[in-house]
Formats: C-alpha cells, structure tokens, sequence
C-alpha cells in the first residue's frame, strides 16, 4: 500500500526537496508555502500533520514548491513579508524587506522619542518607498510623524505602498509621490526626517547576486552603478536642501560603502556626520546626517 499524502509528509518531503536546491530554510519555506497553498496560519499546521492532503491541495502546493525550487522569492510566491512584526504586501515590483533594514526604522523611532515637544508634528519623507515599509512602519508606531511622503520613481512601486497603507490603516497621515528622488516634489517642500534605503549594489555585485535577488527582484530598486553609489551621490545634496534647520538623514548603506557614503556626506557643507550605526550583525548599516 502507497502510503498517503498527510500534512506532516508534504512538509518532510518538501523540506529536503528544497534544502537540495540550495535553501537556507528549507523546513521555514515548505511551511510557509503549504499554509499559503492551505490559506490556513502556518500554525495551524502542526495540529494537522496526520491529516490527509487531497489533491487539489498538493496540486496547488506543487506549483508553489516548483517555482520556489527555480528560485521564486517565497515572499512573492505568498505575496506579503513581516517587517518589524507588520504584515507587508510585496510583489515584485518592490524590494522584499529585509532585517537590515529595521536598524534605519529603530533609529528614526529613537529619533523621535528624543525630541522633547511630543505634540509637535513631524513631518517625515521616505524617498525610494517601494513597498513603503519604513515610512509606514514609522507612522504605524508613532502618530508623531505626519505627514508622511511616500516617495518612489516607481508607480507600479507606489501602488504596492498605497495598498499597505491602506491595510495597516494609515492612508489619511500618507501622501504618495511618483518622483526620481525629490524632482517632482513641490520646491518649498521641507521636511524634519529624510529617510532613505537607496540603490547602492555596485554593478560587480549586482552580477554575482543570488539568483533569487538577481533574477526576481527590480533592478532599479538595487542597481548603484559601478561604485554603488550613483544614486547616493545624487540624494545627499537633494535631502540637505531638503531638510528643516536641524533636520535628520537617515541613510541605509552597504557596509562596504561607509568611508565613501561618510566622505560624500562630510562633502555637503549643509550636513553634519553624526553616527553610523551598526546592525544587529555589527555591520555599518545607516548613516545619520544632520542639518545644522
């Protein structure tokens, strides 16, 4: 007798299948992707393991795990990605979020803990939004920050990040800019926090990228040119003009691009370097400007 498809062999089965084509998590994906196939919490299936799958089910699950194992990012197969315990929409015309940068979003936040007027309103810009994680996330946990400006080049981007903010029930403190950095902003358009995770894969890098960054994710959300730092060199001077008299600019960076990202800030005469933080790895990972 062929022993039958249950919950708890799908998720065996597809584990080692996947840690065979080169999965980190193999046992995370096939759980991930088995409660997604189910539209049940992935909870949820650790009371089922004996309970048997029909076909339509492992149909459906097969096809996730396929194009998972030709390197599909699970966080498009699924559509969403927890980013500082909210539920993100993703697709891939916005960068899947990343740890990292949760280190940006713990230092705008500390930021605003840190000014002492807590009526006073702040108005935040998050230029290259795409899925707006960190300018939602911050207005999600502070009601300080408003307005918040959503800023991307990307409309495809834009969208994805309107329907967040809707989800996560801050549409009415969120604006949405389709602009290649600060062009298409009103010119007397000022504010007190410019936060920013920038394109800065050098074009070496971008061509040796995992397959599942290099081949899913956009391009333009990642490519830096040949120093990483084409469009860095471009904002920096951009978000000065920007800011209010002592004004902050938050910046994610590579952690090879520290000294040169430090140079060019300490190049903007109206800019001051105030730190560079480390994340949770010990890696420089956001560089903090002010204006004086």
């Amino acid at each position: 007798m062929v022993d039958e498809w249950t919950i708890g062999r799908l998720l065996s089965w597809t584990a080692d299948f996947l840690g065979q084509h080169g999965s980190d998590s193999p046992r995370l994906e096939a759980e991930v992707l088995l409660a997604h196939a189910r539209n049940c919490p992935r909870i949820e299936l650790y009371t089922r393991f004996d309970e048997p799958a029909d076909d339509q089910l492992r149909d459906d699950y097969r096809a996730l795990v396929r194009r998972r194992a030709d390197g599909a990012p699970v966080a498009y197969l699924v559509g969403h990605r927890e980013f500082y315990s909210l539920d993100f929409r993703v697709t891939p015309d916005v960068l899947i979020p990343r740890p990292e940068t949760e280190t940006l979003v713990l230092a705008l936040l500390d930021l605003v803990k840190g000014i002492a007027d807590n009526s006073r309103r702040i108005a935040l810009a998050d230029v290259g939004t795409g899925s707006g994680v960190i300018g939602i996330t911050a207005a999600c946990r502070t009601p300080q920050i408003a307005p918040v400006t959503l800023i991307d080049i990307s409309p495809a981007a834009l969208e994805v990040a309107r329907e967040n903010a809707q989800r996560l029930g801050v549409t009415e403190r969120v604006e949405l800019i389709e602009s290649d950095l600060f062009e298409a902003v009103a010119p007397q358009r000022t504010f007190d926090i410019v936060a920013s995770n920038p394109p800065y894969v050098t074009t070496d890098e971008l061509a040796a990228l995992h397959r599942d960054v290099g081949r899913y994710e956009p391009e333009q959300a990642l490519a830096g040119g040949a120093s990483g730092t084409d469009v860095i060199e471009r904002l920096i001077p951009q978000a000065a003009q920007r800011l209010t008299a002592g004004g902050t600019l938050l910046l994610e960076i590579s952690p090879m691009l520290q000294q040169r990202v430090e140079t060019l800030v300490a190049a903007e005469k109206r800019l001051e370097h105030q730190s560079t933080i480390k994340d949770l790895a010990g890696l420089p990972r956001v560089v903090v400007a002010r204006r004086p």
